[in-house]
């Protein structure tokens, strides 16, 4: 039987006529990543906030919601107390040091100090951050300060990990570094909870995702199995739609327009295939469908205000 992190039972949130959260219900196993994905607007930070309780949901309570047996609506301290959260914005304290801003954060969970200098030599050597123990916040850039966020998130051993938007501005190689870094705490049974706009991360780290629009559950699942099951395996991207040539008999193509680009998906490789004859390098993209793919055929590709 499956042991779980967390579960949410057909939770709601409401406030005053817009309903952000729509009888949610989904579950996290211990040690798994756990991904809501969804347009801005769909609830994800609203669901994210009722879980560590900075937010209530609706009363009276229609759903549930248990984390690691704590119910955060009664026991929020408690839900706090075993969380590490990752904010969107790097929240640290400009004026003090690495060192400082751990040990500060340590104060909060009532580390004594040894214990904590030994918790924070492990965390700066994991982030790869030992070098920059003594520097200042200022002095650090972009992708250092998030990986101190993600340490300090750490400090006290949580059982699950919240992260809200993590890689966000990040150059590529800081982004694969925090990707394995997040493979590694889900080895040592870390449960993580995730709500990203990169698909790639989202495929790269979440062993389940949720994709949610206007506050309800769109798709939920694997994310490779959610691909496979939900949208043609093959697109083809033109850049100049014009020079398009598209047979009359269309039964094997889903078209979709963009501005700029027209996207045929088909399960026929080789019929994509023989439809770029004429193109050049640089006026088409033929490849596998992929997580992004199955986001804006699910939630759309108009905007969301």
């Amino acid at each position: 039987m499956k042991e779980l992190g967390i579960k949410v039972d057909g939770v709601s949130k409401t406030y005053k006529n817009l309903t952000a959260v729509d009888a949610l219900s989904f579950e996290v196993e211990f040690g798994k990543c756990f991904g809501l994905l969804g347009p801005n607007g769909a609830g994800k930070s609203t669901m994210m906030h009722m879980i560590y309780g900075k937010c209530r949901r609706d009363n009276p309570q229609p759903g549930q919601i248990n984390i690691f047996g704590y119910d955060p609506l009664d026991n929020g301290l408690a839900v706090r107390f075993l969380s590490g959260i990752v904010p969107q914005e790097n929240n640290l304290d400009l004026e003090l040091t690495v060192l400082q801003n751990l040990l500060m954060y340590a104060k909060f969970y009532g580390l004594k100090k040894k214990e904590a200098m030994v918790r924070i030599d492990e965390l700066l050597a994991f982030m790869e951050l030992t070098e920059k123990k003594e520097a200042r916040i200022r002095e650090l850039s972009g992708g250092m300060q998030r990986r101190l966020v993600i340490s300090r998130a750490l400090i006290n051993s949580p059982k699950l990990l919240i992260l809200d938007e993590p890689t966000t501005g990040l150059d590529p190689q800081v982004r694969q570094l925090i990707w394995d870094k997040l493979r590694m705490l889900k080895k040592e049974g870390i449960t993580i909870l995730l709500t990203t706009h990169y698909m790639e991360e989202a495929f790269q780290v979440c062993d389940d995702l949720m994709i949610m629009h206007n506050g309800r559950k769109v798709l939920m699942g694997n994310p490779a199995a959610l691909i496979q099951e939900n949208i043609e395996p093959f697109v083809l991207e033109v850049l100049n739609p014009e020079k398009l040539s598209i047979p009359t008999t269309r039964n094997n193509f889903r078209l979709e327009k963009t501005y700029s680009r027209l996207l045929l998906y088909s399960d026929d490789f080789k019929a994509l295939s023989q439809m770029t004859f004429g193109f050049q390098t640089g006026e088409y993209l033929l490849r596998p469908a992929n997580l992004e793919d199955l986001f804006l055929k699910t939630t759309g590709r108009n905007l969301n205000e």
